[in-house]
């Protein structure tokens, strides 16, 4: 791995955990599902006008199609909804180390419904990953933490995973950019219509709030999604992914930086834990992909 891979593995890192941070600024100012809605509506626009630019075309396969549907909603609508619901109630710190564990989650799905082998490194870190993240909800829910925000968290993860293990490589095929904004379009369209129906509308507008919604759409929107497709160009999907296991300590970092979010000593514990076992699953993977 060269020295460019590992700094775009980094800052891709840095950005997708700063999302969560970010988000808690948003929903702190704006009903959750209508900023979401608004954010992937730009989000999704300036990514097709790019993709477009670059010569990418509308026309999708039967995969990427199907890839459109089902990632705009289990992923942007269903995930990041959920997310953005539960960070009224629940500290970002917690939020981003519940997202990071999907892998895990993807690979504890596959050996139980799909009968996927999984090596003894595997099994070690799904313990020790599930085991790292059951005691930070645990200390967190003892110390006051909303249980209900957790399990939103948790339900969102669960969604994302299950459509990963589905669909596997369906949006194969190029056009990677404009598949990803036609899923933030896909998403923005169910969260609007999910907004309409269930949400009172309320709006108070500051400085923090628009840089956390610029943000959005420039960091972890479209900077992130383009490093990370340059990323796994250059070394591959499997190993690209194994930058995974630093999410959940970047995401603390940015939560106490941002939002001066409070580290105790079970956290650190419990976050090292389940970086460790996000670590060995993602080894693991690399060793079976050869």
């Amino acid at each position: 791995m060269t020295l460019r891979s590992i700094l775009m593995g980094l800052v891709f890192v840095a950005l997708w955990s700063s999302a969560f941070a970010t988000a808690r600024i948003i929903v702190a100012h704006a009903p959750p599902l209508t900023a979401l809605a608004f954010r992937f509506a730009i989000s999704g626009l300036l990514a097709v006008a790019l993709a477009y630019a670059l010569g990418q075309s509308l026309r999708l396969t039967r995969g990427q199609a199907l890839s459109v549907l089902v990632f705009g909603l289990c992923q942007n609508a269903i995930y990041l909804g959920l997310n953005f619901i539960a960070l009224q109630w629940v500290e970002a710190s917690l939020a981003v180390i519940i997202a990071a564990a999907m892998p895990l989650l993807v690979a504890a799905l596959g050996w139980a419904f799909r009968g996927e082998r999984i090596s003894p490194q595997a099994a070690a870190g799904l313990a020790a990953g599930f085991l790292g993240v059951a005691l930070i909800m645990g200390t967190r829910v003892t110390g006051g933490a909303d249980p209900v925000g957790i399990l939103l968290c948790v339900l969102g993860a669960l969604a994302l995973a299950v459509a990963t293990l589905t669909l596997g490589g369906a949006a194969s095929g190029g056009n990677v950019l404009m598949v990803v904004g036609l899923q933030m379009l896909v998403g923005s369209a169910a969260l609007a219509v999910i907004a309409l129906a269930t949400e009172p509308f309320h709006f108070a507008p500051s400085a923090a709030f628009w840089a956390a919604f610029v943000w959005q759409i420039l960091g972890p929107g479209l900077a992130a999604t383009l490093i990370w497709f340059r990323l796994v160009g250059d070394i591959g999907t499997i190993r690209a992914a194994a930058f995974h296991f630093l999410n959940p300590a970047f995401g603390v970092i940015v939560a106490i930086l941002l939002l001066g979010e409070s580290l105790h000593g079970w956290d650190v514990i419990g976050i090292a834990v389940t970086m460790i076992g996000i670590l060995l699953v993602q080894r693991a993977r690399i060793a079976a992909s050869g």
